[in-house]
């Protein structure tokens, strides 16, 4: 037996074979040049918008409310980002700003296309899915996002080898939900649970954060409630005048975070957190909370009555809102909406929330005031300092 060194590599056995030589190579040393490196996954930089992390993100939703939020902070980071959109691309284009040349690029899709699915998550490590629904439209029902939508991404995802899937849902989706304000279950809440289960079936590590109601600007939290469409005149027709839902708002940069916290840590596969804020209030001192900020207590009018002394004129305006406007209800007002404001926060104290992820969570108190301020009565008269004195803050419920 012959033996004959070759850059790191012996030849272990010469075989003769036909008049020739068959030679057989074992490996002695390993080389990195050996290896198929990717050199564009490496990190790089010293961080901020012009570095990269490693981390090449997937973001599904990346032009809602939730969206727009998380790009920047995932920009912020040096996150290389995939941003899917549908419809117009110009509503999508603003995201570039979130990162550095070359590390935000935009890929058309549709939900019910596997194939624009799959090229937008091809290159990514993390895919993270924001897609839903507030209300039903004719092209998509809440089935055709929350559950059958959730299922696919989560589905290609897994077939494209993605390592991370995150995935954001509902605090209080349930299967069988109890009719509150509507006659018939919500199928919001409905096609939120059932949309969790279909991506734990497809992708059993993804990691699930359930949100309560999500305040900031340009929201459908506290829009909703200050809209014109919301009020009689100066009346607000409440379910059980408020009295029997309490409240645990959380701020949408603390969801954002939360969710970039998960992304880096690996530790959170096949875990579920609760999107919940610091505190818990009952819901019609919040509201009157609100319109106390707006400049709108008592002495400008403003009133709540339980909803059920009002079963034609207030059924009438919703009907109206949404015949008007099918494709987006005036004023965020639809049952639906109505049905999840009139829903207690049910927290599970077994599961973790976002302050497990190191989040430091926003108060309302220091946030709400700032986010109302544009829909204040006399807006543009100029207040002598102490004029209008500050309203005291909503009391947290004791439970």
């Amino acid at each position: 037996m012959a033996s004959i060194a070759l850059k790191g590599q012996f030849v272990s056995k010469i075989i003769p074979k036909n008049g020739s030589f068959s030679i057989i190579y074992i490996k002695s040393e390993s080389y990195s040049s050996d290896a198929k490196t990717n050199l564009a996954a490496y990190k790089r930089g010293t961080g901020g918008r012009s570095s990269f992390n490693g981390i090449v993100a997937t973001v599904f939703g990346c032009t809602g409310f939730v969206g727009r939020y998380l790009c920047n902070k995932l920009g912020k980071i040096g996150t290389q980002m995939i941003l899917p959109y549908r419809g117009d691309f110009y509503d999508a284009a603003r995201l570039k700003v979130c990162g550095d040349l070359g590390q935000v690029l935009f890929t058309p899709f549709d939900i019910r296309d596997d194939e624009s699915i799959a090229k937008a998550v091809r290159y990514s490590n993390v895919v993270i899915n924001l897609v839903g629904r507030d209300y039903e439209t004719k092209n998509f029902k809440y089935n055709d996002v929350h559950v059958e939508g959730a299922r696919r991404l989560a589905r290609i995802s897994r077939e494209m080898g993605v390592e991370r899937f995150i995935h954001l849902s509902y605090l209080n989706a349930e299967e069988n939900p109890k009719p509150l304000v509507m006659k018939t279950p919500s199928m919001y809440k409905i096609s939120k649970y059932l949309g969790e289960c279909a991506v734990k079936e497809e992708f059993p590590t993804a990691t699930i954060i359930r949100a309560s109601d999500i305040y900031g600007s340009e929201d459908r939290f506290l829009r909703s409630i200050v809209s014109p469409w919301r009020l009689h005149t100066h009346y607000m027709p409440l379910y059980k005048n408020g009295e029997a839902t309490i409240k645990q708002p959380v701020y949408v940069s603390d969801v954002a975070q939360a969710i970039v916290n998960a992304a880096r840590d690996p530790d959170t596969r096949c875990q579920v957190y609760q999107a919940i804020g610091p505190k818990r209030y009952m819901w019609k001192d919040l509201v009157t909370w609100f319109y106390r900020l707006m400049r709108k207590d008592e002495s400008w009018g403003f009133k709540h009555y339980d909803m059920k002394y009002d079963p034609i004129l207030f059924p009438l305006k919703v009907a109206l809102a949404n015949k008007l406007s099918p494709a987006y209800p005036f004023g965020c007002l639809h049952w639906e909406g109505l049905e999840k404001e009139a829903t207690t926060d049910v927290v599970d104290k077994n599961l973790p929330t976002l302050e497990d992820l190191g989040v430091t969570l926003t108060h309302m108190e220091d946030q709400v005031p700032w986010e109302l301020k544009p829909y204040r009565a006399y807006l543009f008269y100029i207040d002598q300092l102490g004029e209008f004195p500050k309203p005291p803050p909503p009391p947290v419920y004791a439970e």
